[in-house]
């Protein structure tokens, strides 16, 4: 082993004065392994820190020398001795190694449903459980016992290291069985104006039947009853009212109006991302008084794990306030696009559009759509009864 690591020369050498040149080698001190010599011929393996004196003996002896290095640690540190570059890359790769040996690189969370990710790692900063923290300044033990206390819902929690891996597992509370309402007396009263559609009663006495009209707070379904002998019952009143109502909507917009469209300017800002850092990779900033940007990250890999460092790609766009003149047959598409919008997304699950009446206004600047709705859905709502 000590051999390969130093580095042995095979020489070859040819002469009259090779016995001379032998001579000359042992008064000289070197070192000289697995010697043949027959006739003219001489072979044996020498060190590469005497072939420089062995090359001056063989000039003097006038011997033709021919050498063959073996393959050894030292000769092929020897070859690349100029390539600094290689050198330094592979020092930085070892020092970076030992550095995420002991840094934290990765959280990994288990056991969590209801509490999400981002709440857990926001309580984990706060203890200084984060990428780029060194393992020695940390108490997982402390840090796992904070934890519960800082975070509601979790009843126990665990923190242990796998090298630069941090495993963060969850046990959340048992959450309790929603108390049941059903023995709470109440009556059922109209949540707003509306005629009666339909009628479904499960428990209580009906006070309207299809047809009526009710406006707000209207006893609809009473929980109070009146028994034989002047007694009164008080129970909880339960079923479903179902009435027809109008609904009035207006949209506007302007017939001249300014919209930002891109102006075909861009720029390419890139950031290295170390840890918590950003570290400005290109010159320039966005300048622009309106622009669009869009960011993507892409974060270098080690054996299928990401690692806190990545290249942080940001794409700006310029955009102008160019102004723009809408014909009414524009306006009024794009205001019909309001019309679904608001219908798909105000509008409750339950309720159900009978008729929609759309009125169109415009004046010199504006164009309006006043939109009329008739509405069905349920207008049951319960209503405690306080006994003194």
């Amino acid at each position: 082993m000590s051999l390969k690591i130093r580095g042995l020369v095979k020489i070859n050498a040819q002469g009259k004065k090779l016995y001379k040149f032998i001579n000359l080698m042992h008064e000289n001190r070197i070192e000289c392994r697995e010697q043949y010599c027959r006739g003219e011929v001489f072979r044996g393996n020498v060190f590469r820190r005497d072939m420089k004196k062995v090359s001056e003996l063989a000039n003097e002896c006038s011997i033709e020398l021919k050498t063959a290095e073996y393959d050894s640690l030292s000769a092929r540190l020897y070859r690349y001795r100029k390539r600094i570059g290689l050198f330094m890359g592979l020092i930085l790769a070892a020092v970076t190694m030992l550095f995420f040996s002991q840094t934290i690189v990765t959280i990994e969370i288990e056991g969590n449903t209801s509490i999400s990710d981002d709440i857990i790692l926001s309580a984990l900063a706060e203890l200084d459980v984060k990428a780029g923290t060194p393992l020695y300044r940390l108490d997982l033990r402390e840090c796992q016992n904070r934890l519960k206390t800082m975070v509601d819902g979790i009843a126990w929690a665990g923190i242990r290291h796998t090298g630069s891996r941090i495993v963060v597992q969850i046990r959340e509370v048992e959450p309790k069985p929603d108390m049941s309402l059903e023995r709470v007396p109440c009556n059922i009263v109209a949540s707003r104006d509306a005629v009666i559609s339909s009628v479904l009663v499960q428990s209580g006495e009906l006070k309207h039947i299809v047809g009526d009209y009710v406006p707000k707070g209207t006893l609809l379904i009473s929980g109070v009853s009146d028994g034989q002998n002047g007694k009164t019952f008080i129970y909880h009143a339960m079923g479903d009212v179902r009435g027809t109502y109008e609904e009035n909507v207006s949209f506007s917009a302007p017939f001249d109006s300014q919209e930002l469209i891109p102006t075909g300017k861009r720029k390419k800002l890139r950031r290295l991302r170390l840890f918590s850092l950003d570290i400005p990779l290109s010159f320039g900033h966005n300048n622009y008084e309106h622009s669009n940007a869009s960011t993507t990250q892409k974060r270098l890999e080690f054996f299928g794990k990401e690692l806190p460092i990545g290249i942080n790609k940001t794409d700006i766009t310029e955009l102008s306030f160019v102004g723009r003149t809408f014909t009414e047959e524009e306006l009024s598409q794009q205001l019909m696009e309001r019309v679904y919008l608001y219908e798909n997304n105000f509008l409750d699950e339950d309720t159900r559009i009978i008729s929609r009446t759309i009125d169109i206004s415009k004046n010199e600047d504006t164009l309006t759509l006043n939109v009329t709705y008739t509405l069905e859905s349920s207008i049951a709502e319960q209503k405690d009864i306080f006994i003194k």
